[in-house]
């Protein structure tokens, strides 16, 4: 069987950006309020990620959604693993596994 396109596409943007939202709309322009406050929480840290816009592509939201068992968006990759949201990552960052995370995956 051949490899899902979308699959690997999604794969290889994990493996490039050591931060990655899908979310809805660009860093310029976001969509919605869930995937502004998840920028706003990266914006904190100072280090670099990517937004990616998976709004006009229902393929690869539903490959994400199968990929990670998360229903929503956004969806944050931090260093290759899913992290959820702001739901999970402002718990983490209440109990400081944040900023050790982004030192070691921008190490």
């Amino acid at each position: 069987m051949a490899a899902d396109p979308i699959i690997e596409e999604i794969e290889r943007e994990i493996k490039t950006h050591k931060i990655l939202i899908y979310g809805k709309g660009t860093k310029a322009a976001p969509m919605c309020g869930f995937t502004r406050e998840t920028m706003q929480f990266f914006d904190k840290y100072g280090y670099p990620y990517e937004l990616i816009d998976a709004l006009p592509n229902p393929a690869k939201r539903e490959a994400l959604t199968k990929m990670t068992n998360w229903p929503t968006l956004p969806k944050v990759f931090i260093n290759g693993k899913f992290y959820g949201d702001t739901d999970i990552l402002d718990p983490m960052e209440k109990k400081g596994e944040i900023e050790p995370l982004l030192k070691e995956a921008f190490k």
